[in-house]
C-alpha cells in the first residue's frame, strides 16, 4: 500500500494559484519542494508536474525528474539537462521541458489547472536519457513507498507579457 505523503512549496497552496516566477510567463524555475513524513525506507524522489486540463493531450507531461537525493527539502530553480548539476545524482527526462522544468504557459485568456506529483521510491530508477512519463511510471511500480499530489491553476491573461531576458 503506498503511504501518503505530505509535501509544500512556498507560494503555493493546493487547489490555488501557481506563482509567477514558477510559469512559463515569469522565471520558469521549479519551486521548492518541502516535504514533511517521509518513510524511513526512502531511497530516492521522483516528481512530475503535468497539465490536466491541456485541450489536445490528457495530462500533458511537463516535467520529469527522479533519482533525486533524498532530503526534506528539495531546492528551487533546479538546473537544465538530463544530469542536473545543481542536483546530482538526480537526472530529467522528456516532457514539455526536455531535460527541464517547464513551467505553466497556457495560450493567451486560458486557465490550466496542473498537478504536482511527488514519488517516495525504495530504490534508485537505472532510466535512460529519451525516458519519457510511461516508462517512469513503469519503472516506478512496485518501489512506491509514498505518493503526495499538489494542484494549482495558471491563467495566462491576454494583457499579460513575459519579463525581459537579462
Amino acid at each position: 500500500m503506498v503511504e501518503r505523503l505530505l509535501f509544500t512549496c512556498p507560494g503555493f497552496f493546493d487547489g490555488g494559484e501557481f506563482p509567477i516566477d514558477n510559469t512559463g510567463k515569469g522565471e520558469n524555475k521549479s519551486p521548492a519542494f518541502y516535504l514533511e513524513n517521509l518513510s524511513p525506507q526512502a531511497k530516492t524522489l521522483a516528481i512530475t508536474l503535468e497539465d490536466l486540463t491541456h485541450p489536445l493531450k490528457k495530462d500533458f507531461t511537463h516535467w520529469l525528474i527522479w533519482n533525486i537525493p533524498i532530503s526534506t527539502r528539495i531546492p528551487p530553480a533546479i538546473a537544465r539537462g538530463f544530469e542536473p548539476a545543481n542536483l546530482v545524482p538526480a537526472r530529467q527526462g522528456i516532457a514539455y521541458g526536455w531535460y527541464a522544468y517547464a513551467g505553466p504557459k497556457p495560450p493567451l485568456g486560458q486557465t490550466h489547472r496542473y498537478r504536482f506529483i511527488v514519488y517516495v521510491l525504495d530504490s534508485p530508477l537505472n532510466l535512460g536519457r529519451w525516458t519519457l512519463k510511461a516508462q517512469l511510471l513503469k519503472a516506478m511500480q512496485g518501489h512506491i513507498l509514498q505518493k503526495g499530489e499538489l494542484t494549482a491553476s495558471f491563467g495566462s491573461p491576454k494583457n499579460l507579457r513575459p519579463l525581459p531576458a537579462g
